[in-house]
């Protein structure tokens, strides 16, 4: 009587993490994802690690969480992990209100981001 499984989202070799509504824009945070894609996690995590970019930090336990899922939940290695994929999206935006001279006033737009990170077990080690 009750619901059916959901099929799964990805292989049977991979785990990912979905993170939602990261504070900075879509095109930042794919610097960001750009510099950990096809890299093992351990050597991302580091290089998130000492990262210099403020959103470096959320990606860096976005990445964590997806290495959890894959030992915890499917049973894989942690130790021959490789991030597979890091997609960026983009999602709400804030719209604020600057003053300007003359009584006008200029609309200011803080954006937000959803990040998927896949990650997967590799054949070789």
């Amino acid at each position: 009587m009750g619901q059916e499984k959901n099929p799964r989202r990805v292989k049977e070799n991979e785990a990912r993490a979905f993170g939602k509504y990261l504070r900075t824009s879509p095109q930042k945070l794919n610097l960001v994802a750009q510099t950990i894609r096809g890299k093992s996690a351990a050597k991302a995590l580091v290089d998130l690690e000492f990262s210099k970019r403020r959103i470096a930090q959320d990606v860096r336990k976005l990445l964590q969480s997806a290495v959890a899922n894959a030992e915890n939940n499917h049973g894989l290695d942690v130790d021959r992990l490789v991030v597979s994929e890091a997609t960026v999206g983009k999602t709400l935006m804030m719209k604020r209100f600057h003053a300007r001279a003359r009584g006008r006033g200029a609309r200011i737009e803080k954006k937000i981001s959803n990040m998927t990170i896949v990650v997967r077990e590799a054949q070789d080690a």
